[in-house]
């Protein structure tokens, strides 16, 4: 009966920590919510840019798959599906590498499943390794983490927009015309340490629950 009582606690708590971050996060993309300088000034006013002109793009290939030697080296190879994991499901080769369109992303790239059961999905790389062609690798001398918040915020909307029915896939010339407001790089550290302390507490809260 406790356990079950800890349980509904931290899962209420979970919820609100969520409910909590999607308003104040609506609030702050929409400037309903505004951050100030240290020194009590206000930052400047957001401007609208496209993500191409913030951000440069690429994604990569598939070895060929009847190479079964290409799937036995130590490189991880992440899929549309695991964009925000730090394991895989398959490895490749320098060789699998070198003789294909795959790409190695870095630990902290920002990544975007173009299509596939997790279209619209984007994450930042946990891993060092190498992507396929369904994932879009978006680097930026933006804030990643504030970038990243953007998309996830957006992702309904991109979806609704760009997969009519849920057909059809997302591309990079999409993700590049996609317009944003965009503040100042240290009014969206300011923002991005925020949602990251609340995304901190949800996940102590993943655990907890994880632990009963």
């Amino acid at each position: 009966s406790s356990m079950d009582s800890k349980i509904e606690q931290l899962s209420k708590k979970r919820t609100l920590l969520e409910q909590y971050k999607k308003g104040v996060m609506q609030k702050i993309f929409s400037q309903t919510l505004r951050f100030k300088d240290d020194d009590g000034s206000e930052f400047p006013e957001w401007v609208e840019k496209k993500f191409k002109n913030i951000a440069t793009f690429f994604s990569g290939g598939i070895p060929t798959s009847s190479n079964k030697k290409y799937y036995c080296g130590d490189i991880p190879f992440i899929g549309s599906g695991k964009i925000g994991s730090d394991n895989v499901d398959q490895f490749i080769t320098d060789d699998a590498l070198n003789s294909s369109s795959a790409k190695l992303v870095n630990e902290g790239d920002l990544l975007y499943a173009l299509y596939g059961a997790t279209s619209g999905e984007v994450a930042i790389s946990k891993i060092h390794g190498a992507i396929n062609q369904a994932v879009l690798c978006i680097r930026s001398t933006e804030n990643i983490y504030f970038l990243f918040q953007w998309l996830k915020l957006n992702q309904n909307r991109i979806i609704s927009t760009y997969l009519q029915g849920g057909q059809g896939n997302l591309s990079a010339d999409i993700i590049k015309k996609l317009k944003m407001k965009l503040p100042s790089l240290k009014e969206q550290t300011k923002i991005a340490n925020f949602l990251s302390s609340l995304d901190k507490k949800i996940e102590l809260t993943d655990k907890e629950l994880g632990a009963i």
